[in-house]
Parts: C-alpha cells; sequence; structure tokens
C-alpha cells in the first residue's frame, strides 16, 4: 500500500517543497545540516512518494517496507518528508531542535510515527538493517528494508562486518542507499579517509551494485524499480548526490555539512527554489 504514486513533475516539485521546509526549519532551529539533508531530498521524495509500501494512518503497519536513516544527522530531510507525506502536521517542522519537540536533532523512534529507528552514532544502520532484514525473512514478511548510509559512516568497519552479514546470507530483501556526496564535516571524504574504489569494495563482499545520479528523479525511480526485481544477493545504490543540492551557495561545500543558514541566506534559497516565505503549505 502506497497513499501516493506521484509522477515525475509532482515528485521534482515535492522535492523542492521539502527542500523549503528544510531551509525554513535549520533557520528557526539555528542549528542542523543542511549539506546532506539537501543533496538527498530527491531520493526521500521518491521514496515516500512513489516507491515504499507505507501507511501514514497507520505507521506500525506490519506489511510496512522499513527506512532505516543511519546517518542520523539529516533528519530535517527525514522530518520534512514525512511530514507532507501525512505522518504528522506540517506545523510541527517548526519546532525543530526545540527542547522537549519530538524532532529531536537525532530522530528518535520513540518519539515520531515513521521513524524506524533512533540514530546518532554513525556507522550503525546497516548493521539494524541486516537485523530487520534476517527478521523478515525468519518471519517469511515479504517487506524490503531500505537502509540509508552516508559515505563517511562507511570509513567505520562496522559497516563492513554487516556488509559481509548481509552478503553471507544472501539478504536481497535489503536495499542500501549510499548518499555518495563526497563530504563529511572536516572536508572531503577522499582528502580524510579516502573509500574508492567504493564500488569495487561493495562487489567484492558479493552485493549487487547499481550506480546513480541521486539528484535525477528517472534515474531515482527506474534504479528502485530494478533494485525491488533483484533476487539472491544484497543490494547497494550509490547515490552521487551534490550536497546543498538546489541552493547554488551551498552546493558541494562541506563547510555547510553542519552550519545553519542565517534570516537572509534562507531568503536567498527559498529564491533559488522559487518558494515565498509565507507558511509551511502548499499554496
Amino acid at each position: 500500500m502506497n497513499p501516493h504514486h506521484f509522477d515525475i513533475d509532482t515528485l521534482t516539485f515535492t522535492a523542492k517543497e521539502i527542500r523549503g521546509d528544510i531551509l525554513r526549519m535549520l533557520e528557526k532551529a539555528g542549528s542542523g545540516h543542511p549539506g546532506g539533508s539537501l543533496g538527498m531530498a530527491d531520493i526521500f521524495t521518491a521514496l515516500y512518494f512513489n516507491i515504499l509500501n507505507h501507511s501514514p494512518e497507520d505507521p506500525l503497519w506490519p506489511e510496512r517496507d522499513r527506512v532505516v536513516l543511519s546517518n542520523g544527522h539529516i533528519c530535517p530531510v527525514l522530518y520534512a518528508t514525512l511530514a507532507r507525506a501525512g505522518y504528522f502536521d506540517l506545523e510541527e517542522l517548526k519546532t525543530l531542535r526545540v527542547l522537549g519537540s519530538r524532532l529531536q536533532g537525532h530522530p528518535s523512534r520513540l518519539d515520531l510515527p515513521g521513524i524506524e529507528t533512533s540514530a546518532a552514532s554513525l556507522g550503525q544502520g546497516l548493521s539494524i538493517s541486516v537485523g530487520m532484514a534476517l527478521a523478515a525473512r525468519l518471519d517469511k514478511e515479504k517487506h524490503k528494508i531500505f537502509a540509508l548510509l552516508s559515505d563517511g559512516e562507511l570509513q567505520e568497519g562496522s559497516s563492513w562486518e554487516a556488509a559481509n552479514a548481509a552478503a553471507k546470507w544472501q539478504l536481497d530483501n535489503l536495499i542500501a542507499v549510499v548518499d555518495r556526496n563526497n563530504i563529511q564535516i572536516d572536508g572531503n571524504t577522499e582528502d580524510i579517509f579516502p573509500l574508492e574504489p567504493l564500488r569495487d569494495k561493495f562487489e567484492a563482499f558479493n552485493w549487487i551494485v547499481l550506480e546513480i545520479n541521486g539528484n535525477d528523479m528517472e534515474q531515482i525511480l527506474q534504479v528502485f524499480e530494478s533494485a525491488l526485481k533483484m533476487k539472491g544477493r544484497p543490494i547497494c545504490i550509490i547515490a552521487h548526490t551534490t550536497p546543498g543540492k538546489g541552493i547554488s551557495f551551498m552546493e558541494n561545500k562541506y563547510e555547510w555539512h553542519g552550519i545553519a543558514p542565517s534570516r537572509i541566506e534562507m531568503m536567498e534559497g527559498l529564491a533559488e527554489l522559487r518558494l515565498e516565505e509565507v507558511a509551511y503549505e502548499r499554496n
């Protein structure tokens, strides 16, 4: 069940709205992570408005696909997408990082509908996803596990232990999406702790590997449709994204990994997106 099934034009516009939500949330909070959040808006939009089996009215529906956000610091894009999909009211986005808010700086599974796992420490999400995929197989469930990973966290050994385990048990109900944006908080990944050749590494661990432009909606839809049909091995989608996508002064600048925009910068960004600063709701 998917309450949404948008065409490409509608998906593209929805991703733009989500980017606007991210800017507003972070400016109001005065802290947060715009780079990865903006870069992953297209993939989140495709998942929740076209690909996933899920139910905003019944967030714990047993047959739902599971989305595990390992790099929890990009939760603004998850929160904005969940709100747009109907999991909670858009107005609540304004409470990001407010003391006592359900929208914490990293997602909490116990606080908000639609959150499958709490996340803060990087390098844990793939292991959690392997456990979920194994549990689904044991229970003879048909749902898929989507593990959303940052490239930087693949510098941690725990990720590769999980990758090896997924291959051992041939977990073809597991689809990992690596946000290959080439940045982390201290600089470019290849300068700090190189990951390349990343595709070869996953293939050496006996995964099926697909590569796409993670900001091209048509490619995103096609790769997910293909991945859902693949059998026998876990699937890794390496999504080459632009950090800060859609906001020219943020794009490809690692400095925007974890700095909130000012009011003026937010307004400039909304102008680039051609979104009026009037309200969260669609006009």
